[in-house]
């Protein structure tokens, strides 16, 4: 009689069974050096990352991809990252998704209008690669808004 709980294919189907998901983030931003920048940083933490140049774009890959969490430019072309927020926020699909805005926009009432759409972390660039992990982890880790935007 064989003892299948002794199989080495046994234990690596249920260690990839136990093992957790890769959480998925999606990169919208028009600036390819910094979606590059930023999927190396994030690939290299563990996360799986998917990414998009514009607004359009960015909206369709948030439905197409269903990410755990979307960090998003305010100034790009085809829409820009409040625009697609506010969009994400009407879907049915996509209104929970959390959202942290990485960006170098100079307006004066953006970091507001950002809370307003319920983005968990608002970052400046140039901005500091540990305080984005951070904001990441924290946004992964609750599902109520980070009173720190």
């Amino acid at each position: 009689m064989r003892d299948w709980g002794n199989r080495p294919e046994a234990e690596d189907t249920m260690e990839k069974m136990s093992a957790a998901p890769k959480k998925k983030i999606l990169i919208v931003d028009d600036e390819r050096d910094i979606v590059k920048a930023l999927m190396i940083r994030l690939q290299a933490n563990g996360y799986g990352v998917v990414s998009a140049f514009d607004g359009a774009q960015g909206i369709f890959m948030a439905h197409k991809e269903n990410p755990d969490l979307i960090i998003l430019d305010i100034r790009m072309p085809a829409g820009d990252g409040f625009s697609v927020a506010e969009r994400l926020r009407k879907s049915a699909d996509t209104s929970q998704m959390p959202i942290i805005f990485l960006t170098g926009s100079p307006e004066s009432n953006s970091q507001q209008r950002a809370q307003d759409l319920g983005a968990r972390f608002y970052i400046k660039k140039p901005y500091d690669p540990e305080e984005l992990l951070d904001a990441v982890k924290r946004a992964l880790e609750t599902d109520a808004p980070d009173a720190s935007v």
